[in-house]
């Protein structure tokens, strides 16, 4: 492993940071809120700080090309680890303690939606922008943007690119990855734009919406409203969301196809596709039964909450509609089987992804089937492709991994705080990038209370979680931290 590549790539990324970091400014000076430019421009000398500095150690290092995995794990687990320090700095200037302010800015950019904050009205505008811009930027991913943007990741960005979001397979548009990373960000931004302005057509200001917006397509849902969507009243927005909500939690690989190359059939021809929306149907239907039933709700009210609910929970965003904390428990069993699932393989959404869910329905019906048919050769197919062995290798150890971090986090968790909700519920919400749990960390409730070591628990869930395991689990293998100069 080859320090100043590293810290020359490192280095890179961080000078990039910096820039993106003085946003919120200009968008406090457009609000006339000069004195809230401060504590970004402080957070954007720091990154560039750092980024010279790495830059300067790594001096030697000339060709990226050379990069190898292990290298490119590294080099994606720090950039996610600082650039959350770094973006936790514009909160101590707003009040936040050290611990509360990383684990907010963590939340941010792994999309969780996870928050600490119990008054809303204590903050400027500019505070929640930037608690948006976070989510947006991590939706799509901190390194997917400087390969599409950076020219010196122009051929080594392809391990940088799959070591940020291993998944089971390796979405690609076009040969060259820094395209391929372009044409993500495109759909990615125009769906955003596309939903800023219906939700300001349908009513919302400008602000909420812009905000609201970006933390959709993000799949991240922090809203600028204490009480999410919620709190706006508007079945419009509501639906507008929840359409969007979808799109964040489908393959933006397809839906570059779909939207932009016109080739129709690219989604509706998808085996992860089509399960996606059998999951949405099937549980939405069997909440609204629940919810017409149980909770005296009107049936548009039913079918517009069930719907809303469980399609911000299996996508990872964490927005709500109404309070599902309250809910009767064959309500919240529902949706807590949602936190369990996750959106599709190269969307914004967290969790154990659908594809591997249903890889695991085929593995165990090929596994039944072998019983009565043990000389068969029954290969395992998704999308008309067989999926190798190392690929099976790989998803089934991500799920046996994925359950052990889980329920040992969820006992730890739960002896430090006495509540096994609060363990294993709030696991589920950080580690699948959720956000908001049952009971007092519920979709009113917050993070706030908890114990300093459960945040510190639950701040490692969310990283190992936005990054799927594969960095974690790397650097438990002594081979990994073979460092060379050279």
């Amino acid at each position: 492993m080859k320090r100043p590549l590293i810290a020359s790539a490192l280095g890179i990324v961080l000078l990039a940071f910096g820039g993106i970091i003085l946003l919120p400014v200009i968008f406090a000076c457009i609000d006339h809120e000069y004195s809230e430019t401060i504590p970004f421009v402080v957070a954007s000398a720091c990154s560039l700080a750092l980024g010279f500095f790495c830059r300067w150690h790594g001096r030697s290092a000339r060709n990226f090309d050379l990069l190898r995995r292990t290298e490119a794990l590294l080099i994606v687990t720090l950039t996610w680890v600082i650039a959350a320090a770094i973006g936790a700095l514009p909160y101590l200037f707003f009040g936040l303690n050290p611990l509360d302010a990383y684990f907010e800015s963590v939340s941010g950019f792994t999309t969780t939606g996870a928050t600490i904050l119990t008054d809303f009205s204590l903050y400027p505008k500019v505070f929640f922008f930037w608690r948006s811009l976070t989510q947006w930027l991590g939706g799509m991913g901190i390194i997917v943007l400087f390969v599409a943007i950076l020219p010196q990741f122009s051929v080594a960005g392809r391990q940088i690119f799959f070591a940020e979001a291993p998944g089971p397979s390796e979405d690609k548009i076009t040969p060259r990855i820094a395209h391929t990373a372009k044409a993500l960000w495109l759909i990615y931004l125009l769906l955003t734009v596309l939903q800023i302005l219906l939700m300001t057509f349908a009513g919302l200001p400008f602000f909420d919406a812009l905000c609201n917006s970006l933390t959709t397509m993000a799949a991240g849902g922090f809203s600028p409203h204490p009480q999410s969507i919620m709190g706006y009243q508007n079945p419009t927005i509501t639906w507008i969301v929840s359409l969007f909500m979808l799109l964040a939690g489908a393959n933006f690989a397809l839906q570059y196809k779909f939207f932009i190359k016109g080739k129709f059939r690219s989604l509706l021809s998808n085996d992860e596709f089509r399960f996606y929306l059998t999951i949405i149907t099937l549980f939405s239907v069997l909440l609204c039964f629940f919810l017409f039933f149980t909770q005296n709700y009107t049936f548009s009210a039913s079918l517009r909450d069930s719907v809303f609910q469980i399609i911000s929970i299996i996508t990872t965003t964490g927005f709500s509609s109404a309070d599902f904390a309250l809910w009767a428990v064959p309500a919240q069993a529902i949706v807590f089987a949602m936190m369990l699932i996750g959106g599709c393989a190269g969307s914004a959404g967290g969790g154990i992804k659908v594809v591997r869910i249903l890889f695991v329905g085929k593995f165990l019906k090929r596994e039944i089937d072998q019983i009565v048919h043990p000389k068969a050769i029954l290969p395992i197919k998704l999308g008309g492709v067989t999926v190798q062995e190392d690929i099976q290798r790989q998803m089934l150890s991500f799920m046996l991994f994925y359950v052990v971090l889980m329920i040992f986090s969820g006992l730890v968790v739960t002896i430090i705080e006495h509540d096994a909700a609060v363990g294993f519920v709030g696991t589920a919400a950080t580690i699948g990038n959720v956000g908001p749990g049952f009971g007092k960390i519920g979709p009113m409730g917050s993070f706030g209370f908890l114990h300093p070591a459960t945040k510190i628990i639950f701040i490692i869930d969310m990283l190992v979680g936005r990054l799927e395991l594969i960095p974690f689990l790397a650097m438990f293998c002594p081979d990994f931290w073979s460092l060379n100069r050279n």
